[in-house]
């Protein structure tokens, strides 16, 4: 073993020396500082908070009214700050939770004016009521009236948690998300309303605060809809402990207003156009949606771009500011929902891989969370492997620039600045512009323990959170869309000691699956670290060949870059050659441990796939396969799969390309999940 481990050390030592003329000397900053002095001054994380206090004074439902009325109050502020109507409107899609865009259901239009739930039995007590508490009630609950037995039912979103209870003509409590709880207690067993309160552990530090839930209703459920109640923990609670103290208890609730109807997803647009490539674009993107308060998630994120929207025209009119190269486009949305409809509406809206010149998409989602009030940190995350791209080197790059800057307002924190760039994640509307081959990166903050709960207010969003956010994006996107020839060269040669980097942590994380293997499985751990360099090599060579999106000179770095590159590959492919004959397996076979499946998918549907979709339209053997809780194919496994199903690769293929990306991926599970997609047109044999 000590012969070994020097062999090892002597290898990785002569990967390191490959690529150390790449290697950053210390930090390198790619902006200029006069233009991040300009930034520095103009953007303003108070006059993003002001933004933040008047869109939460709106409960923004998705296809909501007042959905309608808070992008109205965006287009407003564009036009004070000198948009044109060229250059900033609204567009519309409608909504009535029956049409869909590719695969995503448009949620129902929403409208209420009151609810209030009481306790009649034992006693007579008023526990909640909207819009008092915005997030009482609901959403997309239809008006009505209901008075009857609580029965509680645990979770109530499983079959078992009904065994032995007649729900029907009563009122369920349950624990579990309200529009499941609605489906299995209303739709498929008679219940009249549903009432469900928070009760993790979030809620048992903070037992006063409530989780929105909301109904989400099928297309073919609409008519059936009635309504549901949101309470704190301490208020179920004490309804479950006088159940089971054997009293009878009896709500009465009352939802007024117009309920579901048809209605809209509003997305106001603004564009700064390009001097020299209009037709380039770079996208700021962010959720409007969410009921009120709703103030990080994601006020925070509308209100950052908004106040950049205003602080980048404001320089560029006022000739502080040369006007971008290349286009910067601002986009509010209705979180997925709207985001994919506006995509169904313009396909122009895609990636150079897939011929169009969208060459990246910021998403800010939960950007201005005072570290200190919610002990968080700001998260940027990566593009994913499936969508390599220099936009991920560009931002690191101003996150420490910005760590280095003495950033403070008159309202805001004193916290030190707490950031982690981290892997692709989901979870937000970045998803659907990689979908298109559009590289995004999503801005947010986690942990974040008031997300989705009534304790999301205004007074937990930090100005100087706010602006550090504004000053990364604007600064990161400005340098792309103006990216000069001897900044490509500069860029090349920053990205690629980046790469390098991660190229030898990809090796750390290969070595260790043939570490953990026994003698049995040492081939399959062999051939699965093989697949994992040899997929970070190729995601290193696609970045440092993206830089040419942004500026054809460079190539000589970048091809020096990549040869650099397959020589540290080829050291550390042979170290792992050793570690294996180290092992006892003397010619390394590339043997998974599984027939290869040599058929090719390619989607017929653009945009991620709605998993709703999947649970309508799978029979139900297949639903429950999927929806099982040791079932691989979930998550970012499941993004992944999709992403790379672009008719070049195959089932084993697809497989292998996830698996070293993520996690090693049971072949025999990607193989019936792609045989599904197939089986209900989704997807096509090439």
């Amino acid at each position: 073993m000590a012969r070994w481990t020097h062999r090892l050390e002597v290898l990785l030592l002569w990967a390191l020396l490959a690529t150390t003329p790449l290697l950053a000397q210390g930090f390198q900053p790619l902006l200029d500082e006069a233009t991040l002095d300009l930034l520095h001054e103009e953007l303003s994380g108070e006059l993003a908070k002001d933004h933040v206090i008047a869109i939460t004074r709106h409960s923004r439902i998705q296809g909501s009214r007042q959905y309608r009325d808070a992008a109205n109050y965006v287009l407003e502020r564009l036009r004070e700050f000198g948009y044109s109507e060229e250059d900033a409107f609204i567009e519309s899609y409608p909504s009535d939770g029956k049409i869909h865009y590719q695969t995503w259901q448009s949620p129902s239009g929403f409208d209420m004016t009151s609810a209030e739930l009481r306790m009649v039995e034992p006693y007579d007590e008023r526990i909640v009521g909207y819009p008092e508490v915005a997030m009482s009630l609901m959403t997309y609950s239809n008006p009505g009236h209901a008075r009857g037995e609580l029965v509680w039912v645990g979770a109530g979103t499983a079959d078992a948690d009904y065994e032995g209870k007649d729900v029907a003509g009563k009122i369920v409590l349950g624990t579990g998300y309200g529009g499941a709880v609605h489906r299995k207690a209303v739709l498929e067993r008679g219940a009249l309303a549903v009432v469900c309160f928070l009760d993790d552990e979030r809620a048992e530090e903070y037992p006063d605060m409530l989780q929105y839930t909301g109904m989400w209703p099928r297309g073919s459920e609409l008519d059936r809809v009635t309504f549901g109640f949101n309470l704190t923990r301490r208020q179920g609670r004490k309804l479950v402990d006088l159940i089971e103290s054997g009293e009878r208890v009896v709500v009465e609730g009352t939802a007024k207003g117009i309920g579901l109807e048809p209605y809209f997803m509003d997305l106001p647009v603004a564009f700064i156009r390009g001097s020299e490539k209009p037709e380039e674009v770079l996208i700021f993107s962010a959720h409007l949606d969410h009921p009120k308060e709703s103030a990080n998630d994601n006020a925070s994120g509308s209100a950052a771009i908004l106040d950049m929207a205003r602080g980048l025209k404001k320089l560029i009119d006022e000739g502080r500011l040369p006007r971008p190269k290349r286009t910067l486009q601002f986009l509010w949305v209705p979180e997925f929902f709207g985001t994919m409809a506006y995509l169904d509406a313009h396909p122009e809206v895609r990636g150079p891989a897939y011929g169009g010149s969208y060459l990246a998409n910021i998403n800010m989602d939960m950007v201005g969370e005072d570290q200190e009030l919610l002990h968080s940190r700001a998260i940027y995350t990566r593009t994913p492997n499936s969508i390599p791209s220099v936009l991920n080197d560009v931002v690191e790059n101003m996150v420490q620039r910005v760590a280095g800057m003495e950033i403070r307002t008159p309202r805001g924190s004193l916290s030190t600045f707490n950031f982690a760039v981290t892997p692709y994640s989901g979870g937000s509307d970045h998803n659907m512009f990689i979908d298109r081959r559009v590289p995004g990166m999503m801005f947010g903050h986690d942990p974040d323990y008031t997300h989705h709960t009534s304790e999301d207010t205004p007074d937990k969003v930090d100005p100087v959170e706010l602006e550090r956010e504004e000053i990364i994006a604007s600064g990161a996107m400005l340098y792309l869309a103006n990216l000069t020839d001897p900044q490509a060269t500069e860029l090349a040669l920053y990205a690629g000691g980046n790469a390098a980097g991660r190229l030898g942590r990809a090796a750390s994380r290969a070595f260790g699956l043939v570490a953990g293997a026994d003698r049995e499985s040492l081939g399959a751990a062999g051939a699965e670290a093989q697949l994992v360099l040899d997929e970070e090599l190729r995601v290193a060579r696609q970045t440092l060949e993206s830089i040419a999106w942004f500026s054809a000179d460079g190539e000589a770095a970048r091809r020096a870059g990549i040869a650099q590159l397959d020589g540290q590959h080829a050291v550390l492919t042979s170290a792992l050659d050793g570690q294996l004959a180290e092992r006892g397996l003397g010619e390394r076979p590339l043997d998974l441990g599984f027939d290869l499946d040599p058929r090719v998918p390619v989607r017929t549907t653009r945009g991620p796939i709605d998993g709703s979709y999947l649970d309508e339209h799978l029979g139900s053997e297949d639903v429950a396969w999927l929806r099982s809780k040791d079932h691989p194919i979930r998550g970012t496994v499941q993004f992944e799969l999709h992403n790379f199903m672009d008719g070049k690769l195959s089932v084993t293929e697809l497989r292998n390309a996830v698996s070293a990306e993520l996690t090693p991926v049971d072949h025999a599970a990607v193989k019936r999940y792609v045989e599904m997609l197939v089986g209900i047109g989704l997807a096509e044999w090439k």
